[in-house]
């Protein structure tokens, strides 16, 4: 079935956003990264607003600039960690109200979109360093972790698992649950689905990705565990959801991740969405892929913050 055409015009005015990253990359643009970033930002916030009744505010965590986005209603101080995407090169909280906002409502959650610094000023692995650094500071702020769940979408969907892996590796809580978005898994773009699905996804082609890795790597391998989290050691991570669209480039990369996952014997869900394109999720309120994902998503984290739960009072009771 096609998208409706308000979504198929809503998604060429995004992909036209980008051309100027794009030039930049290539060495032939007249503007500069933050003009291509405000830019592109501003079309996403236009394109996706939020909805009424959620707050939106500017908190410090572990020293990075953070969104706080708060809805009417928040369940017993529950937590959403929110990773932006953008390819660690032009994404922005600013351009994630609508998608945030939507996430917070669904998940009667209070929900922190850290503003990590991005490619080429600040290269692998300044973003992921900065974003462990919010982790850090939110769990600081006395976050109770058995509330607290993490997800992301791209290169925040990748940073979804990374993060956790941090996590675990300093000793720090981990959340209840993850949700992996459209994740950029493996930068290598070893699978089936760069080819098959090159020139499928108006938003997602291996040209514009293969560039984007070289502005964020510069001289590290894309093996690198941090970066591609297919690599990684993924032993002990809470239970994680991973959805991807059946027209995405990184389509084979996101299914191997979930199925790294599970030989590693952590919990993991995996949907593939028929037709569906990166991160169509932003269009949350306006698509009903992406609301039934967005429901989806919620489910998950509810039934990962009860499982939590109820081993706390299991052992609670044991004592």
């Amino acid at each position: 079935m096609p998208l409706p055409s308000s979504i198929q015009d809503a998604l060429a005015r995004w992909a036209a956003s980008a051309a100027p990253i794009a030039g930049l990359l290539k060495g032939g643009s007249d503007t500069n990264w933050t003009q291509a970033r405000t830019m592109y930002l501003d079309t996403l916030a236009a394109l996706f607003p939020a909805p009424p009744g959620v707050t939106f505010s500017r908190i410090d965590l572990g020293g990075v600039r953070t969104t706080q986005v708060v809805p009417e209603h928040v369940e017993a101080g529950r937590t959403l960690f929110y990773i932006h995407g953008g390819r660690y090169a032009h994404g922005g909280p600013d351009g994630y109200h609508g998608l945030a906002g939507h996430y917070a409502q669904r998940l009667r959650a209070t929900v922190y979109l850290p503003d990590y610094r991005q490619a080429p000023e600040h290269r692998f692995p300044v973003p992921i360093d900065d974003t462990f650094q919010a982790y850090r500071g939110l769990l600081a702020k006395g976050v109770d972790p058995s509330s607290l769940a993490i997800s992301g979408d791209s290169a925040g969907g990748a940073m979804v698992i990374t993060i956790m892996r941090r996590a675990r590796d300093a000793g720090l809580a981990l959340p209840a649950g993850g949700v992996a978005i459209s994740p950029w898994a493996n930068l290598t773009h070893g699978g089936a689905s760069t080819r098959d699905r090159d020139g499928l996804d108006p938003l997602c082609s291996v040209e514009y990705l293969e560039l984007l890795t070289r502005n964020f790597l510069g001289d590290t391998l894309a093996t690198d565990p941090d970066a591609s989290p297919v690599f990684a050691d993924v032993r002990g991570l809470p239970p994680t959801l991973v959805q991807i669209g059946e027209n995405e480039v990184m389509l084979s990369d996101a299914i191997r991740l979930a199925g790294h996952l599970g030989e590693n014997r952590v919990r993991t869900s995996l949907e593939v969405w028929p037709g569906m394109f990166h991160v169509w999720h932003l269009c949350a309120g306006q698509l009903p892929e992406a609301d039934q994902a967005l429901h989806n998503a919620v489910t998950f984290l509810e039934e990962a913050f009860a499982t939590v739960q109820e081993r706390a009072e299991r052992r609670a009771r044991a004592s």
